[in-house]
């Protein structure tokens, strides 16, 4: 592999074809070292970990509460189990993998240019494993209970309900690029509470209305194990559009990277 890389670079001087070719062969490389196979480890525990605990507590509200769906007190308990666990999932694999847990704020970190796309993909397939795993243990240990899947309600639209996914993953997309940018300081504890804190508000805000998904591993991993897969499209197309809009608003306007102006750069 090695020598093949050496022949592209070599070619690359001479031929735009080749300069793609090693531009792709250094990022699939780059993908499969041991750090970037750490990472995707990090992500599935840290995702596991994340889609148990809110898959696990809806299940027990309604185990609990018959009508469950109904009841506040269990829309406040979902928010807080939502709001804990995010918060523990990023802190333990921030240092790591990055701490996204969520296929949205890979792609919004993707396309603002912080990973590439061959590692984004492999952040995805751990994401969805590890989702997919979690409600199959789920299922599996409490034996009678029904997985639950996100849904809408039925006088709510499809464009609606990715409009509402796609303003709560905006702002959590735009809190996690607040909360590990490098020129606020270090991350510490205060960057996962934070992005823990605005993910239990969205749930309490939208609860009824989409599920307050706003992570496309979680609808994806209940949904195929729950058996439904009925406008799961909202889970997708909002969440993805919302994190894409969030990265280029955060990098590009309200906090672009500062280029020295050219007298600073001769001075330097």
């Amino acid at each position: 592999m090695s020598g093949f890389s050496d022949t592209l670079k070599a070619l690359s001087c001479s031929t735009p074809y080749y300069s793609s070719m090693a531009s792709l062969t250094s990022r699939l490389e780059h993908s499969v070292t041991p750090d970037a196979l750490r990472s995707y480890l990090a992500e599935f525990i840290s995702t596991f970990i994340f889609v148990f605990a809110t898959v696990g507590s809806v299940m027990s509200s309604r185990k609990m509460v018959p009508d469950a769906a109904i009841d506040p007190s269990s829309l406040i308990v979902n928010a807080i189990a939502n709001a804990f666990s995010l918060a523990v999932a990023v802190y333990i694999s921030a240092n790591i993998s990055g701490g996204h847990v969520n296929p949205a704020v890979t792609f919004g970190m993707a396309v603002g240019g912080h990973i590439s796309v061959p590692v984004a993909i492999f952040y995805w397939i751990s994401q969805l494993i590890a989702s997919v795993m979690a409600c199959l243990l789920l299922k599996v240990t409490t034996v009678s209970q029904h997985v639950p899947t996100h849904g809408i309600p039925q006088e709510m639209t499809g464009f609606g309900a990715s409009v509402l996914e796609g303003v709560m993953t905006f702002a959590l997309v735009y809190t996690v690029y607040a909360a590990g940018d490098p020129r606020r300081g270090p991350l510490g504890a205060i960057g996962p509470l934070a992005i823990g804190f605005v993910s239990g508000a969205n749930v309490l805000a939208s609860g009824p209305f989409t599920g307050g998904s706003m992570n496309p591993a979680t609808s994806f991993g209940s949904a195929l194990v729950g058996g439904s897969f009925k406008n799961h499209a909202v889970y997708w197309v909002g969440p993805l559009i919302g994190s894409a809009l969030a990265s280029i608003l955060y990098d590009n306007v309200v906090f672009p990277v500062q280029v020295p102006a050219i007298a600073d750069r001769v001075g330097a």
